[in-house]
């Protein structure tokens, strides 16, 4: 027996290296699962967005026959948000109540004739186009889609634009 070592500290320096070889085994697997949970975020990152498959039946709203909205009016449906606007020549347009300058939910002044924005003062004319700023575009619009008399609005495709354009208008056949 070595006079400097006792058989307790053999013991310990034994339990000390099983020690210190569970940690460093511990460290080494945690470090793997790091490196593989960084790996999986990268590639995620990388990888194109898969765009959800929305059931477009459930985004259709119909929001009532052609002979309910009159020419030249502006029917607002606060429940899908939204305001349906009949023009002059008949067409039917869809545009966001949402302000494009922060948000705000956009009211109709029948009075003026215009779309106007209660937080910042945006004013727009009844085929969304900015009069008056912040705003710095014109409302966005939906699809108007009119099948058998029923005047439909495709909400899931929420259109951003810089100005009214004829193409946007929807005409009963």
């Amino acid at each position: 027996m070595n006079p400097g070592k006792t058989e307790n500290s053999d013991t310990k320096h034994r339990n000390d290296s099983g020690r210190r070889e569970f940690l460093k085994k511990t460290w080494k697997w945690m470090g793997l699962v790091v490196l593989a949970e960084l790996a999986v975020f990268t590639v995620s990152m990388l990888r194109p967005a898969r765009k959800e498959l929305k059931n477009s039946a459930a985004f259709l709203k119909v929001l009532g026959s052609v002979n309910d909205f009159p020419v030249k009016s502006v029917t607002p449906d606060r429940i899908n948000k939204v305001f349906l606007v009949r023009a002059a020549d008949g067409g039917f347009l869809a545009l966001s109540l949402t302000c494009p300058h922060l948000g705000c939910s956009v009211l109709w002044d029948e009075v003026k004739d215009q779309f106007i924005c209660p937080c910042h003062s945006s004013a727009f004319d009844n085929l969304g186009n900015v009069i008056n700023s912040p705003a710095p575009r014109a409302l966005d619009y939906f699809p108007v889609i009119i099948e058998s008399g029923r005047v439909k609005v495709d909400l899931s495709l929420k259109i951003k634009r810089k100005k009214f354009e004829k193409n946007q208008v929807t005409y009963a056949i």
